[in-house]
């Protein structure tokens, strides 16, 4: 858990963080050595199963810092939320939450009885057992929820989603969101713009912050000048792909003057 995590994000302070879609505990480590607040270990679209993602929270933990490690989860499931929380996540986030029924239903994953639940039973995020009083009376305040509006529906129940008891934030997938709209990957369509405002709107009404993922720096402008609260600044296989394309780019041209 990370309580001082959950409190800079439900007080809206600024918090900044790192996609991590390469399950390797390299990347969760740099990641936390570079004083990011947070990390989302994206689990949906990758392949990164429950063991080796327990090894990234684990690098994410060990490193200086307190750089908080959330997941990604790939569903709704309350096992496999139940898992990725006992691995010592400080926090989930959730795809495609469509209605506040589905927001409820993942907090009470989230939580154990009698507010949610979650199964009970000693493991790494309670230090294997050994504070697991201490862990069983905390983790409903401390881990943090993050449900994604990533479709027009999402958008049409972003209030009632937002006004969810336990919903301590919520994130607008713009991929997914855009191509729900007809418009994929046209931030500047009239009909995703809305949304996004939309969303913003919805949320800040009922005091919850909005993340968004940033690819590069005119997202990170884009997206601050869309009113969203805190991000993600950049994903590692993005970060890979460009650094190396630059540096061989550079080398060709430099061989070839």
């Amino acid at each position: 858990m990370n309580p001082r995590f959950h409190r800079a994000l439900t007080d809206g302070e600024r918090v900044v963080g790192n996609w991590i879609s390469i399950g390797h505990p390299a990347v969760g480590e740099i990641s936390a050595q570079l004083g990011f607040d947070f990390v989302v270990v994206d689990t949906e679209h990758t392949s990164t199963s429950v063991s080796e993602l327990e090894d990234v929270i684990r690098a994410v933990d060990a490193a200086d810092g307190d750089t908080a490690p959330l997941v990604r989860v790939p569903n709704h499931d309350p096992g496999r939320v139940k898992r990725v929380l006992d691995a010592g996540a400080a926090g989930l986030m959730f795809p495609m939450v469509e209605t506040a029924e589905a927001a409820a239903a993942v907090v009470a994953a989230m939580q154990y009885p009698p507010d949610g639940v979650r199964g009970a039973a000693p493991a790494r995020a309670s230090d294997y057992g050994r504070s697991f009083g201490a862990y069983f009376r905390d983790a409903n305040d401390a881990l943090v929820t993050i449900v994604q509006i990533e479709t027009a529906r999402g958008v049409e129940n972003a209030a009632e989603i937002a006004a969810v008891d336990g919903v301590d934030a919520i994130q607008i997938g713009q991929g997914d969101l855009s191509a729900s709209l007809g418009a994929f990957g046209d931030w500047d369509d009239d009909d995703f713009t809305a949304a996004v405002a939309a969303v913003v709107d919805a949320a800040h009404a009922a005091d919850v912050p909005v993340g968004m993922l940033a690819l590069d720096h005119d997202d990170i402008d884009r997206w601050l000048d869309a009113g969203v609260d805190f991000m993600q600044v950049g994903a590692d296989m993005v970060y890979l792909a460009e650094g190396a394309e630059a540096a061989r780019s550079h080398f060709e041209e430099a061989v070839g003057e």
